[in-house]
């Protein structure tokens, strides 16, 4: 499995709707509120043959009120 982490900038008014969104997609292991530069981040595993570019821009970004993201990906847990 490979590890990730995307820091998501909503629309507007939009960060608990986009929150809401993702915990119904079942897509993230979990997700947090953020102050700063993005609203979220959220942590997601991905199998290790699948493409991380496609899953954030098929899964994550069609998400209604994402304005942004900025992806983390990670190579060691410790």
């Amino acid at each position: 499995m490979k590890t990730f982490f995307v820091q998501i900038k909503c629309d507007l008014g939009k960060a608990y709707e986009v929150a809401s969104e993702l915990a119904d997609a079942e897509i993230a292991s979990e997700i947090y509120s953020t102050a700063g530069q993005y609203d979220l981040l959220a942590k997601f595993y991905v199998d290790d043959d699948e493409d991380i570019g496609h899953f954030v821009n098929q899964r994550v970004q069609i998400i209604p009120g994402i304005k942004d993201t900025f992806t983390m990906v990670t190579f060691r847990a410790f």
